[in-house]
């Protein structure tokens, strides 16, 4: 259920900074329509930091409205307050999401006794499939593989999206985890190695405006047919480089708005991107073929 070319969300925004509650429903279908084969609303690269509770909540509503099942929903429910991350789960299981995404807790920098209780308590509070979500670049924190191994004995504790760029992880996280373990790459350049060490798939921040070119490379992967996913996989660099030339989601977003799907407006403290970001996102989407 949970495989392949997943994307983390955007969540589009009116010039005045107010939800676009319209142009958020039609992106959910249009990803659905390019085959993205599953949708993550309200982490990092949804602004999950500036939204309010109620802002939150609404966005998983309509993600899950718009799906209809027809994909796997994993709403965004991490926070560096345990009971905040289990209010959030308890909504998205209410709302009708198929899994939550919880990050690892950031800023107050828990022990890994501290990150294996954090991850208890949700599960235990909230019968939902939860992936843990390990980014010590954000985060600070670095779950070890001994304690998600510890944590994925936990009937609803299914898998991680791994954002350490470290290609050894996978390989020692199946081996601690079980290969029944669900390991998601967070990081798009890596989406192909991740995988050929024992990956699932990729929640992928690219594939808000390249979700058919994301969705041939997993699916050519899977059907062994490794030349054409290298091959996709190569003309994708540039517009990894692009959208992460600054800080998640200024490039992204900037790069929906030329595709019409959404203004380029982000809540501060993120800052509107330089004109060398607009430069360089536009000649990478360009050469990527996905912008005339």
């Amino acid at each position: 259920m949970f495989k392949g070319s997943m994307v983390a969300l955007i969540t589009p925004m009116r010039a005045d900074g107010s939800l676009d509650e319209k142009a958020f429903a039609e992106f959910v279908e249009w990803q659905i329509a390019e085959g993205t084969e599953g949708l993550i609303p309200v982490g990092t690269t949804g602004e999950s930091p500036t939204l309010s509770h109620e802002e939150h909540k609404r966005v998983v509503e309509i993600c899950v409205e718009v799906t209809r099942g027809r994909v796997p929903v994993i709403a965004g429910a991490g926070s560096n307050s345990t009971a905040e991350a289990i209010d959030f789960a308890r909504h998205a299981r209410k709302a009708g999401a198929d899994a939550t995404l919880v990050v690892t807790p950031y800023y107050n920098k828990p022990t890994q006794e501290g990150l294996f209780l954090h991850y208890t308590a949700i599960a235990d509070a909230v019968d939902l499939p939860l992936f843990i979500y390990n980014i010590p670049g954000r985060s600070v924190v670095d779950m070890s593989v001994e304690t998600m191994a510890r944590l994925a004995k936990h009937k609803n504790i299914v898998g991680v999206k791994d954002s350490t760029g470290n290609l050894a992880r996978p390989l020692h996280t199946k081996r601690a985890c079980g290969e029944d373990f669900i390991q998601l790459s967070g990081e798009d350049h890596l989406a192909v190695s991740f995988s050929a060490s024992g990956g699932h798939g990729c929640i992928s921040v690219s594939a808000n405006v390249a979700p058919r070119l994301c969705a041939e490379m997993h699916k050519a992967w899977r059907a062994g047919k490794l030349a054409e996913a290298m091959a996709i996989q190569d003309r994708l660099v540039p517009l990894h480089d692009a959208m992460f030339c600054e800080t998640s989601p200024g490039p992204v977003k900037y790069a929906a708005s030329l595709l019409g799907k959404t203004a380029d407006h982000c809540r501060l403290p993120m800052a509107p991107v330089a004109a060398s970001t607009k430069a360089r996102v536009r000649d990478a989407m360009v050469s990527v073929g996905i912008l005339n």
